[in-house]
């Protein structure tokens, strides 16, 4: 598996980039370094309730900007953090006409960069601010072509 997305919607697991493991139970998290892991909210909020610390490691993690302390069971090399604010690194400077916008260069997990950039994006199964973990996956994972979102 190239990555994982904790506590994903089921309705989510058609639109996930392939090689993403959707992962429901954080025990499913500490079986290998992830080139790359994605927390939804309710992920986060999820880890944070469990006693257990460290065992979760990732070479990039991709997770919400809102919260005030990421968990401490993981071990990031790169955090990416995807919201509304403007100290995200990934977030959408349009709403009524989506457009992903990356604030500053982006790692990926084959080692390339995404460089600041914005992508109009197609229709959206669902609110777009709340698919925007679906989202930074794809874009950390696809191959990006002429600017095109994947």
């Amino acid at each position: 598996m190239d990555a994982a997305i904790f506590s994903c919607p089921a309705d989510w697991a058609r639109l996930l980039p392939p090689g993403t493991r959707r992962a429901r139970r954080a025990e499913e998290l500490t079986e290998h370094i992830w080139p790359l892991l994605a927390l939804t909210s309710e992920g986060c909020h999820a880890l944070a309730q469990r006693r257990e610390r460290g065992g979760i490691v990732c070479r990039l993690q991709l997770a919400p900007g809102d919260i005030q302390a990421l968990p401490a069971q993981i071990q990031a090399e790169t955090v990416i953090s995807y919201g509304l604010s403007p100290r995200d690194s990934l977030t959408l400077s349009s709403l009524t006409e989506p457009v992903l916008c990356v604030q500053r260069s982006l790692p990926r997990p084959d080692g390339t960069c995404v460089d600041p950039q914005e992508f109009p994006l197609p229709a959206i199964p669902g609110p777009v601010q709340t698919l925007l973990p679906l989202l930074g996956l794809r874009l950390l994972q696809m191959p990006l072509t002429e600017g095109r979102f994947p």
